[in-house]
């Protein structure tokens, strides 16, 4: 069973492997994240601890460690608490990892998932095991956010079928439909197998039922994972005590926390483990919506889709939104408003997807009719302007969903004044619940849905980032980086992670087609004509992405259309998917390999775009590691990386590739900006290197102005002995015929360039010297470190 002992308890630790005195912490300047996994487990992640340190990265940042549902690939799905997984390779193989990390002068920052438990296989989960047994007895009934007033606990996994129960047997005292094992409680295991289970504190029923019945709190939409009630202290301590040991001891420097938006009180959880882990670097992945601002947590930082949507938005030409806003149009038929689209989208989510939430809710306004309640509810959430509100903070987002969601529905004026009344009050269950289902709904409506169904521009359709944002100006840019100087500076940057649409370089690429808009809508035209689909939003979303991340092995595609589709719920869906339309779908990317002219014309015009992406990644991929904040580097994305959504961005990475490429770096040899990807390398490298030796040259923030007929195409700024150029839009700056005589204004010192090894005087400097080997620059002050370095 799980361990209750509270987190101070090491009473029963004596007998784990020692990981032996721990030396200083290192200060975190830089991590790399691993998605350690069975397949990649822990002795594999200790085998990178020297090319990690030889990249520059001061820590390695884990996916989660504590043992999890078999055979998970991501560790989000927290089956027991109490000990690391042992398809990772244990508590044995989480020592040898620290140890390998301590022999490379690396410290560890790892990942913890408060908000849910993993429950697909209700036997390899203790608690759940007992609570499902022993029902409201069991002493793990409170881990777990249940409903018990709605009577059994209902478990979604039978086929939707009226006979479905017939195939429930009991084998060796439990019941078991197909692959799924249930326990029975004591006394109840005589009689045929549909008599136990009457007899049981849950009750097996349809799949379907989950989203409109379910009795639990989920993780989402996700039957799977069951929420936890981490704001009991209890249940706080018996969940993070493995963890709190692990920071006691000095084996881990930063926490990473999943999903706080899910906890009833992210502020109390995030003070309890702040006091419990006082020295450990602590990110929350909070998604922060256009101009919002982080809670006043005690927390170091966000997970970096703050910084993701601004650095990727400098190398997009708002200049083409009209354009692109006109070619949508044309291509659908009609046009696209933003906010009523989200707005659709959210209010399907509400009532479709986390339609049990939103019922669990209602139950608790019983002064409305229970539809009326529903339906403020689900229109409120649905105009909520950001993932939630944390009572008694946010109280003018709930008024600004208030008087939109009047806007919209008029009829519900008194249920929305009635429901918003109890939802100002911090200490009304229905005000401290609702916040939890906004984010849901947020996250299932925009992230998981409009991102799919509105195709006008899909580089910008990122978590963290706005659709309707059209590219960042480099003076908002500048602002918002200065600001995460002064009020943020140990927050992560990030460009992917394992939860982004699209890889970063895959975005570097279609940020060329704002350059060339008529071209574009020229291609996609054509394209369309010749493999029409049914839905031409979609199409113009599978173009988009066959050219980004072109050339892709044709199953990739194949997996990402089908789960792409399935998301916008348009044509076709995850719960009634429709074969006919997803035949066409098919046929189409059949098409773009065995046509006897689509291959060649999409590589055509892959090739002809992927110079300029890569001068975009190089650029936005300098920009975050040399900016504000702590960089982190997505497992692979040194190199080009063309990965796609989750699963396909956690494919197996070649390290021994990478490994060769650095070594050959190191030796001396200046790489070409070609289909390698060294020259990536060469700048994640160097940065990485320079922040680790020379914090001291980051610490401040000024931009840096070019002047000249193209200074609109350079992007500089001193972090304060550090100095970082790159080149935007590089198709409009060739077009004017290069950087002439424009010159940006560098530090009166001399200055190495980490890239060339070139030196340079300072002041007014040319831009065709400074980057004539490459778009992008790192200049410091010239030492005998910088030009050994470099």
């Amino acid at each position: 069973m799980p361990d209750t002992r509270r987190a101070g308890d090491r009473s029963k630790t004596g007998d784990r492997p020692r990981t032996g005195d721990q030396p200083p912490r290192a200060r975190i300047g830089a991590t790399y994240r691993v998605q350690v996994r069975p397949g990649f487990d822990l002795d594999a992640t200790a085998g990178l601890t020297d090319y990690l340190a030889d990249l520059g990265v001061t820590h390695l940042y884990s996916a989660p460690l504590l043992t999890a549902t078999p055979g998970s690939a991501h560790g989000y799905d927290v089956v027991d608490h109490r000990a690391v997984n042992p398809e990772l390779g244990g508590e044995a193989g989480r020592v040898r990892l620290v140890r390998a990390l301590r022999a490379a002068g690396l410290g560890l920052v790892v990942d913890i998932v408060p908000n849910h438990a993993g429950v697909a296989r209700p036997a390899a989960n203790p608690a759940w095991w007992d609570v499902l047994r022993r029902g409201r007895a069991s002493a793990y009934a409170s881990w777990f956010d249940i409903d018990w007033d709605r009577g059994r606990l209902l478990l979604p996994v039978l086929a939707d079928a009226p006979d479905a129960l017939d195939d429930l047997k009991i084998v060796d005292g439990e019941l078991r439909y197909h692959e799924h094992r249930f326990p029975t409680a004591d006394g109840t295991g005589e009689g045929a197998a549909r008599e136990v289970h009457d007899r049981q504190h849950y009750e097996l029923v349809s799949w379907r039922r989950g989203d409109r019945e379910l009795t639990y709190r989920r993780f989402f939409a996700v039957a799977d994972l069951a929420g936890l009630r981490v704001e009991d202290p209890e249940v706080f301590d018996a969940t993070h005590a493995e963890i709190l040991r692990w920071a006691a001891a000095g084996d881990v420097d930063g926490i990473r926390v999943d999903h706080p938006d899910g906890l009833r009180d992210p502020a109390g959880y995030l003070a309890r483990l702040r006091a419990a882990a006082p020295d450990a670097w602590l990110l929350v992945e909070k998604i922060l919506e256009y101009g919002e601002e982080l809670p006043d947590w005690p927390v170091d930082g966000t997970t970096g889709y703050d910084a993701l949507a601004p650095v990727c938005g400098l190398f997009v030409n708002a200049d083409a939104e009209g354009d692109f806003t006109a070619l949508d149009t044309r291509l659908t038929g009609h046009h696209t408003s933003w906010p009523d689209l989200i707005h659709d989208t959210k209010l399907e989510a509400a009532t479709r997807l986390l339609a049990a939430e939103l019922t669990r809710l209602a139950a608790l306004a019983p002064e409305l009719a229970p539809d009326e309640a529903r339906a403020a509810l689900a229109e409120l959430a649905a105009c909520f302007p950001v993932y939630r509100g944390y009572p008694p903070h946010g109280a003018r987002h709930l008024a600004d969903a208030r008087v939109e969601a009047g806007r919209r529905r008029p009829d519900l004026t008194a249920a929305l004044d009635a429901v918003t009344r109890r939802l100002r009050d911090p200490d009304d269950e229905l005000g401290q619940r609702f916040p939890q289902l906004t984010g849901a709904v947020m996250a299932k409506g925009v992230e998981d849905t409009a991102y799919y169904r509105w195709s006008r521009f899909v580089a910008l359709n990122e978590v963290g980032g706005s659709p309707a944002h059209f590219g960042t100006p480099p003076a908002e840019f500048h602002r918002s980086a200065a600001d995460r100087q002064a009020h943020r500076p140990a927050t992560m940057t990030t460009l992917s992670t394992h939860d982004t649409k699209r890889g970063e370089d895959v975005r570097a690429r279609l940020a060329v087609l704002a350059e060339l808009p008529e071209r574009w809508a020229e291609r996609v035209t054509r394209w369309n004509a010749a493999a029409p689909l049914p839905d031409p939003a979609f199409a113009h979303l599978l173009w988009q992405t066959a050219v980004g991340a072109w050339p892709i092995e044709r199953e990739r595609l194949h997996a990402y259309v089908e789960k792409a589709a399935r998301e916008a719920s348009v044509a076709t869906n995850w719960a009634d998917p429709d074969p006919a339309f997803e035949d066409a779908m098919h046929a189409v990317v059949d098409r773009m390999y065995d046509d006897p002219e689509l291959p060649a014309e999409l590589t055509a015009f892959a090739d002809e775009i992927t110079p300029a992406g890569w001068s975009n990644s190089l650029g936005q991929k300098l920009v975050q590691l040399a900016m504000p904040g702590v960089p982190d580097t997505y497992q692979g994305t040194e190199l080009w990386e063309n990965s796609l959504v989750d699963p396909d961005n956690r494919r197996p990475v070649d390290f021994a590739v990478r490994r060769k490429l650095l070594a050959r770096l190191d030796a001396g040899r200046l790489p070409a900006v070609d289909a390698d990807g060294a020259a990536k390398l060469l700048v994640v490298s160097r940065t990485l290197r320079l922040r680790r030796d020379r914090p001291e040259l980051f610490t401040g923030y000024r931009p840096l102005p070019a002047r000249g007929p193209a200074a609109a195409h350079a992007v500089a700024f001193d972090r304060g002995g550090a100095v970082a150029v790159a080149t935007r839009l590089p198709l409009g700056l060739a077009r004017a015929g290069g950087w002439g005589d424009t010159t940006l204004s560098l530090p009166v010192h001399e200055l190495t360039d980490l890239f060339t090894g070139r030196v340079y005087g300072g002041g007014e400097t040319p831009l065709a010297d400074l980057l004539a080997t490459y778009p992008v620059a790192l200049l410091a002050p010239t030492t005998e470190f910088v030009e050994a370095a470099s």
